[in-house]
């Protein structure tokens, strides 16, 4: 049989993020200006950001620790010697009109990371997706557009230099990723791997972590790369995955219908749903590199990165494998508890109580997930300690109490803290698992509802949930569920 025509291979999206990645230092990556956010413009800079003659950069040693122990995490080659260079970068947010950033010489290549990519409706798989650099850069200032919420209809424009010259991980992937979801899976385990790390907080509202795409589309996975088009401006995962598809669309219908496809960036428009044309694209020789002349070469020997190295946690992947495999977990609980390191931690600290996994991973995933999102907290601010969840979570495994007692008392646990057992032995919450007084209360019951006894043994079987709900009722929920459902099907019977 002939081999298909191209014509009729599906398209392939091919698909590239290079993810900016602010580090969390207190200075700026060549200065001791401050990095604070949200301040009055133009307070955190000085000669050195401006670039005024007769300054001299020197590179921040808590942002060389800091992106050398995101290269490890992210599996990249740290190399021996690496350089700084100068990147004719004319735009006005930056005072010096070049941006010092790495060109040939980056400080990690070669690296990759597994993402999990997870997709209501479809089977969840693993991806491993290549990543071909990190390199250390500055960041720019920050325009400004006054008279107009965007730069189309303002009047004029403000610069503020507060951002130029913080410290910058620009991580760039190899084009592995192949849909919108994948994208977006990509950078949040990025972002995931940088908070455990405690490198960058990673918040995308106020800039901490940025991503461009770079999109094409192909005819099938053996054809040539097609034009590729980067698409800026997403300061979500939503906005990541949606941007995609809507690019992989609209590529696939200019090549059918004969469009050219052009090398341009576009601006992601997230209240039309659509990409836009900003500008065409700059190639390596639009930017004229060449070595700084200011920074000289960095070495970082071999005792230093190993000394990084035993720094580092143990990273959400292998957490995610440890749950599933060690822990029983499903793939879900896994993904869920792994994806803030407090809420992992919390989660690990309850099981070495003595918890059992599961029942500890489904009150921690639902219902104090859900306080802690509601007041926006984190996991290390709850007054309800880990320890005191582990107490309560062998309370109901033990049968001392239900699960529904377990809730009743749970709010009051959420906001003071303290010990469930204190409370239940105080209030008199208890299970009644006493096989004679459960009988008691049965057969009170039975004798209470002779219509309904009747009607079960004449074939009416749902029946019995009735007689459940009653004597749950009857005992306040406090009735072990098992031990009564055992004798009420014995009375009931005859």
């Amino acid at each position: 049989m002939a081999a298909p025509a191209a014509t009729e291979l599906a398209w392939e999206a091919v698909i590239g993020l290079e993810t900016h990645v602010q580090l969390g230092t207190n200075s700026k990556i060549f200065t001791s200006a401050s990095t604070a956010y949200g301040d009055d413009p133009n307070t955190h800079i000085d000669p050195v950001v401006c670039g005024l003659p007769g300054t001299l950069p020197v590179l921040n040693q808590k942002v060389l620790e800091y992106a050398v122990k995101a290269a490890m995490a992210l599996n990249l080659n740290i190399a021996e010697h690496s350089k700084f260079d100068r990147k004719q970068y004319f735009y006005p947010d930056l005072p010096k009109n070049y941006q010092i950033s790495q060109f040939d010489e980056p400080i990690a290549e070669e690296g990759w990371i597994e993402v999990e990519v997870a997709e209501k409706g479809k089977d969840t798989y693993l991806k491993k997706i290549g990543i071909e650099r990190l390199h250390m850069e500055e960041d720019a200032g920050k325009l400004v557009h006054a008279g107009s919420d965007r730069l189309a209809g303002s009047t004029h424009s403000l610069v503020d230099y507060n951002r130029a010259g913080v410290a910058l991980a620009e991580i760039v992937s190899k084009p592995d990723l192949r849909n919108g979801r994948e994208a977006a899976e990509y950078a949040s385990e990025i972002r995931r791997i940088m908070r455990y790390l405690g490198v960058s907080d990673g918040n995308m509202q106020e800039g901490s972590l940025r991503c461009d795409v770079n999109i094409s589309v192909r005819r099938g996975p053996d054809a040539p790369f097609g034009t590729k088009v980067e698409i800026k401006n997403m300061n979500s995962f939503s906005a990541i995955q949606k941007a995609c598809e809507y690019e992989i669309q609209r590529q696939i219908k200019a090549y059918e219908t004969g469009e050219p496809i052009v090398q341009e960036t576009r601006l992601w428009d997230e209240s039309k749903q659509l990409t836009k044309s900003m500008r065409s694209k700059e190639g390596a020789s639009d930017y004229r590199y060449f070595p700084d002349p200011d920074l000289g070469p960095i070495e970082v020997s071999i005792d230093q990165r190993e000394a990084w190295r035993s720094e580092l946690p143990e990273l959400p992947s292998a957490k995610r494998h440890r749950y599933a495999n060690a822990l029983g977990l499903s793939q879900y609980d896994a993904r869920v508890l792994t994806d803030e390191r407090s809420m992992a931690q919390y989660f690990e600290t309850v099981v070495a109580a003595g918890a059992d996994a599961k029942l500890s991973a489904n009150w921690i995933t639902g219902d104090i997930a859900a306080y802690v999102n509601s007041n926006r907290l984190n996991f290390d601010a709850l007054a309800f300690r880990p320890e005191q969840l582990a107490e309560m979570v062998k309370l109901i495994d033990s049968g001392k109490i239900s699960g529904k007692i377990a809730k009743e008392i749970l709010p009051e646990l959420l906001e003071k803290g303290g010990s469930p057992k204190a409370i239940v032995d105080e209030r008199g919450l208890g299970m009644i698992s006493d096989p004679a007084a459960i009988t008691a209360i049965v057969e009170e019951l039975l004798a209470a509802h002779p219509d309904e006894v009747e009607a079960f043994r004449g074939g009416k079987n749902k029946l019995q949930g009735f007689f459940v709900g009653q004597l749950m009722k009857k005992t306040g929920g406090k009735a072990d569920p098992k031990l009564a459902n055992q004798i009420l099907s014995m009375k009931l019977k005859g």
